[in-house]
């Protein structure tokens, strides 16, 4: 396969990329992605540190910071229970103490939505063997999340439908509970 961008050399990377579902693929050469700015190579090398280190190390206090040379910063951030600064947890990329979450917490979600993709909450996973009903309770807990947000809406005709599904859902739990 020859490379998309020069169409002298052979192909040798592969990018994929997809967005709202839509799915870009690029073939190019080595040389043509340097120059297109596909890839970079730091000059010491990149390692699993080095790009954690790159996620912690983002600081929303510095964006609109006063770039005034008479600046005064105030002391750092610490934990009160074991004094452990932002710059340690960020160097580190451990907390020392449970306490830590609450002592960091307004810096903590820029870190978290770029770990976790724009997530700042786990919602976890459940065993589908150990789950039991677990599964159907959240479904409901859904269920009824949506139903109330139609009423609100004064959109009735699709609360009923999801009131349907919750009394069919209810049902189901009810007649797999009384199975075991």
């Amino acid at each position: 396969m020859e490379c998309q961008e020069c169409q002298k050399r052979p192909a040798t990377l592969h990018f994929t990329q997809v967005i709202n579902g839509n799915k870009t693929e690029v073939h190019v050469c080595e040389v043509c992605a340097k120059e297109k700015g596909y890839m970079t190579y730091p000059e010491e090398g990149y390692s699993l540190h080095n790009l954690l280190s790159g996620l912690f190390n983002f600081d929303s206090s510095s964006i609109g910071a006063n770039s005034n040379p008479t600046f005064k910063q105030t002391k750092e951030l610490q934990c009160p229970q074991c004094e452990m600064t932002l710059s340690e947890f960020k160097r580190v990329g451990k907390f020392g103490c449970a306490e830590c979450y609450h002592a960091f917490s307004e810096r903590l979600d820029p870190i978290f939505r770029r770990v976790h993709s724009g997530n700042t909450k786990h919602h976890g996973k459940i065993p589908k063997r150990k789950g039991g009903n677990l599964h159907a309770k959240k479904q409901l807990e859904s269920y009824k999340k949506e139903l109330q947000t139609l009423i609100e809406k004064e959109d009735f005709e699709d609360a009923a439908k999801v009131r349907d599904k919750i009394r069919g859902l209810e049902t189901e739990m009810r007649k797999g509970g009384d199975d075991s």
